[in-house]
């Protein structure tokens, strides 16, 4: 007689209730061999329950050894119990423990996947299962549109997908009326003719009697051991079939995985679509407020540019702040002369302001009044609409001519006139305007206001009656460094006033990566805020995924039962929490783009500019949280004992 494939001595199941530990099974010795079709009879109770469990690697004995083919499967780790469950056993459930979800041969190919069968080979076998079973116009029913027998045949198909050598049956006639029992019991007589050992838990003694072999349980010990009639055991060579590669059958797994995610997703839109609010809202928030901070930014830089980077601006004073400034008047026409005759010096324009109440005919308008030099257009990067500007002979003459733009064209022009060689009045001052300019837009001087520009000597002589400039602006050479110009200019306007640092220089440059600095912080602090929005809904993502395991305990002990890895839960849980994120930041990603449409439809001026980094960090971010705060509830998953899974309704 050849060696028992199942060996078990002295085998002992205890379970702590409280302070109390419960003997389940005691001592017992049991040998089975290949071939053999076994009965393990007894009430309610007795043990037979959980003998099955601990021979189908479900769960372990407390004290004892249990060998199957000779290995001592009680050092034997999870997934090298879960390999035995996988190659060697199936199992058929009194209630039949099918996925609710999957279609007939989807369920009955669980076992191959987690076996690194080929999927075509997989399919091929499933489908020809099922149809040697009677089930082939029911390949793609799911469990709830099969009967009772029909689910327990895919029970059976399932456990026969891997070869089945050992089939373990637990009162799989219990949820069966008579007529299914009996074509359940001639099939797993069929099956035991073919070679399978087959392992039957049942109280009935009408099926008992149908086995080559009784063993009755009572009270956790063996009390009975008999053959009825001859051993009819045939030695059952295992079924191959074609695997796949380690690599191969990792991406196996986890394309079952994410397709049974999406299924969960689909199955509970709601719970999936709360779960995603958080993440939604994070990442709408990031890319929304990066997309407005980088479209302000590159609108006012553009506007910088236009009026060049390379412009300092000399003021009185020692600073914006200074309070004494409007009292300081230092500065002077020929302080300009100077710095114009400089080699740094690109154009030089002095310039004073005031307002004034600008006329024509019967239309009048505030209007801010600038005095300037020939060179202020160039220095401020102005461009002329019609007309010319001022040139050396209207500063010396002072000359009574006028450079308008086109807000204050619109403003007094109100019939359409052309404005050359019209005279407007400057309050009492008549003017004749040779020239218009473009808006400034956004930033430099000018903004929305009616803007009239006349030489810098006639407003001073005929508007304000005054010496001294309001600033002066000097456009540096394209050739030249800015910061020694910068330090040219401080050490001349130094010396010209006599050694006192009565004004203070503005570099437009400066200006501008104050700006990109103070975009970069605003935009920082938002995105600071959004992330921890982010946050927020990693820990709902988490909490949601905590409940899901929960509520799906019973079909990861199925999945561990017909032979899934540790890994291969750990997988599957981890790619549904980052699937959930994945979409969740698309989704917002996609929300924000429908949010910054909105804008800059309803609000004038309003820009975005979105950037593919932004947009593929949000995404990798949102990805990120599904792994950080999803690998908790899937470690918890993978690490349910299989036999309590099952349990659990």
């Amino acid at each position: 007689m050849s060696d028992p494939i199942i060996s078990l001595r002295g085998l002992t199941r205890q379970f702590q209730t409280g302070a109390e530990a419960v003997t389940v099974l005691r001592d017992v010795d049991l040998d089975i061999h290949r071939g053999e079709l076994v009965a393990i009879i007894g009430q309610s109770g007795s043990g037979k329950s959980t003998l099955m469990n601990i021979l189908g690697c479900l769960d372990r004995a407390t004290a004892g050894t249990y060998r199957f083919a000779g290995r001592d499967v009680g050092k034997l780790a999870p997934d090298a119990l879960a390999e035995l469950r996988r190659e060697h056993f199936g199992f058929i459930f009194q209630r039949y423990q099918l996925l609710p979800d999957l279609d007939a041969v989807e369920n009955v190919e669980i076992p191959a996947i987690y076996a690194g069968v080929h999927g075509g080979a997989r399919r091929k076998r499933a489908i020809g299962l099922l149809t040697r079973l009677g089930l082939g116009d029911r390949l793609d029913h799911r469990p709830n549109a099969l009967s009772g027998g029909q689910q327990q045949r895919v029970s059976v198909a399932r456990a026969l997908m891997n070869g089945g050598e050992v089939i373990l049956a637990d009162e799989p006639t219990g949820a069966l009326d008579s007529k299914s029992g009996k074509e359940l019991m001639a099939l797993l007589l069929e099956l035991h003719n073919d070679g399978h050992t087959i392992i039957i838990v049942t109280h009935d003694p009408l099926i008992a009697a149908q086995t080559e072999r009784v063993i009755e349980i009572s009270d956790g010990v063996i009390i009975g051991d008999k053959r009825n009639g001859a051993d009819t055991r045939i030695d059952k060579n295992k079924e191959t079939m074609l695997r796949i590669a380690r690599w191969r059958e990792g991406i196996d797994s986890s394309m079952e995985a994410l397709r049974m995610a999406l299924r969960a997703m689909v199955a509970h839109k709601l719970r999936t679509f709360l779960t995603m609010l958080g993440i939604i809202i994070g990442i709408a928030s990031v890319v929304s407020v990066v997309a407005l901070g980088q479209g302000s930014q590159q609108t006012v830089l553009e506007n910088i540019a236009s009026i060049g980077t390379n412009t300092i601006n000399i003021y009185p004073g020692s600073g914006f702040g200074d309070r004494r400034s409007g009292r300081v008047r230092t500065l002077v026409p020929l302080d300009a002369e100077v710095l114009a005759d400089q080699p740094y010096a690109d154009s030089v324009s002095p310039q004073v302001s005031a307002s004034a109440m600008a006329r024509f005919r019967n239309t009048a308008s505030n209007a801010s009044v600038t005095g300037v030099g020939e060179g202020y257009f160039q220095v401020n990067g102005r461009t002329f609409a019609t007309g010319v500007g001022f040139n050396q002979t209207s500063i010396g003459q002072r000359t009574q001519e006028a450079v308008i733009d086109g807000n204050a064209r619109d403003a007094i022009f109100v019939n359409g006139e052309d404005p050359i060689g019209q005279v407007i009045m400057l309050d009492s001052v008549p003017v004749r305007v040779i020239g218009v300019v473009e808006n400034v837009t956004g930033f430099g001087p000018g903004g929305n206001q009616a803007n009239v520009y006349v030489p810098y000597t006639t407003a001073m002589d005929r508007i304000l009656g005054r010496s001294y400039l309001g600033s002066i602006a000097v456009r540096v050479s394209d050739d030249f460094d800015m910061g020694q110009a910068e330090a040219e200019i401080t050490e001349l306007m130094t010396r010209l006033h006599g050694g006192q640092v009565d004004f203070f220089l503005q570099n437009t440059a400066t200006i501008r990566d104050t700006i990109e600095s103070t975009a970069a912080t605003l935009t920082l602090l938002i995105s600071t805020i959004a992330v921890i929005s982010l946050v927020v809904g990693g820990i709902g993502v988490m909490n949601i995924m905590l409940v899901s395991v929960s509520e799906r305990t019973k079909e990861i002990g199925i999945r561990m039962a017909v032979g899934a890895r540790r890994g291969d839960i750990l997988r599957q849980f981890l790619i549904e929490a980052v699937l959930v994120c994945f979409v969740g930041g698309a989704v917002g990603v996609a929300l924000s783009f429908g949010l910054g449409s909105l804008l800059t439809t309803l609000v004038s001026g309003a820009r975005v500019s979105y950037s593919a980094e932004s947009i593929m960090l949000a995404i990798a971010s949102a990805s990120l949280i599904g792994v950080v705060f999803g690998f908790m509830p899937a470690r918890s998953a993978a690490r349910l004992d299989p036999v309590e899974a099952l349990a659990r309704e």
